[in-house]
């Protein structure tokens, strides 16, 4: 099996209360890839610039992940973000957006990209996911987006959302999208359009699944400090897809899909536990199965039968 992630690869500068970094390597894209390629081969397509710099290539190939399809544009510069969090990392604001190159981004797909398995559609716009879509036959889709595309790309978001097979968003873009003040309602209009599977990310709290009539809901990996929430959401939909890729075949299984839901989960943790991507760079499998069993220890519990009536 193999991954194919079509999305950006940037450069991040990042305050937060525990420190700062100017110009670290980012984007959906390259999170993700750094996840996912614990459990599959991962092809990334994305666009760069010419300041784009070589170690930073070399980090995207960690783990055997495939950079051909990442474009090196003469003269043109890398998508740039900048950005300062709030003392609680809830709040963010945003101090400059510089889409270089990523602003006339038209994903082309090699013949290995487009026969990977797995289809990651990272936050671009809609009507590039179609794009995407059209140039290949995988077996298994997600879909990201965001509240900017569902305010001015509402339809052909929708439309997207209807030949994918899961869809990731955190649960207020779930609410905007469906007007539906209530995350269960929301997701199951999703799920009405296609998906087999709507997943909610909800920070600091965890993650939902929903899919039939099922539902799933995972805490957060509980941590005592927290560094940098830059590129928690995709590196969580890393784990949770790559997961999914290695169990194809089982994908319809809901205990696959919540031990997807784990390793997705344990894997954020370790993103936010540094700047960009320091943490993730060098982290060893023991790590991910070690926080994996804790949040199986944390999530489980006997419930023996019980005699409820009051005594008279």
């Amino acid at each position: 099996m193999s991954i194919t992630v079509v999305g950006s690869i940037a450069y991040d500068s990042v305050k937060t209360p525990f420190g700062s970094r100017e110009r670290m390597l980012g984007g959906a894209a390259t999170h993700f890839a750094l996840a996912a390629s614990f459990f599959d081969r991962v092809h990334v397509v994305g666009q760069v610039g010419e300041d784009f710099a070589e170690r930073d290539l070399a980090v995207l190939a960690t783990r055997g992940t495939d950079i051909t399809d990442v474009r090196r544009v003469p003269g043109g510069e890398t998508f740039f973000w900048a950005g300062e969090y709030g003392w609680d990392l809830n709040t963010r604001e945003t101090l400059e957006t510089r889409l270089g190159v990523f602003a006339d981004f038209r994903p082309e797909l090699s013949p290995a990209a487009r026969a990977s398995e797995v289809l990651f559609l990272a936050n671009i716009q809609p009507s590039l996911q179609r794009e995407v879509l059209e140039q290949c036959a995988p077996k298994f889709v997600a879909l990201d987006s965001m509240n900017l595309w569902i305010e001015t790309a509402h339809e052909e978001l929708v439309e997207v959302i209807s030949k994918v097979d899961c869809v990731i968003l955190n649960d207020a873009e779930l609410r905007e999208l469906t007007r539906r003040p209530n995350l269960i309602a929301a997701a199951r209009e999703l799920l009405a359009l296609g998906p087999t599977m709507v997943v909610a990310k909800q920070g600091e709290y965890g993650a939902a699944l929903i899919a039939g009539e099922s539902f799933f809901s995972l805490p957060a990996y509980p941590l005592e400090q927290v560094i940098d929430p830059t590129g928690a959401g995709d590196t969580f939909a890393g784990g949770l897809l790559g997961y999914l890729a290695r169990h194809l075949s089982r994908v319809g299984e809901e205990a696959i899909r919540r031990q997807a839901m784990a390793y997705g989960t344990a894997l954020a943790s370790f993103n936010v536990e540094g700047f960009g991507t320091e943490r993730m760079v060098g982290l060893t499998p023991g790590e991910i199965h070690r926080r994996v069993d804790t949040l199986r220890r944390a999530s489980s519990f006997d419930a023996p039968a019980l005699d409820l009536t009051l005594a008279s």
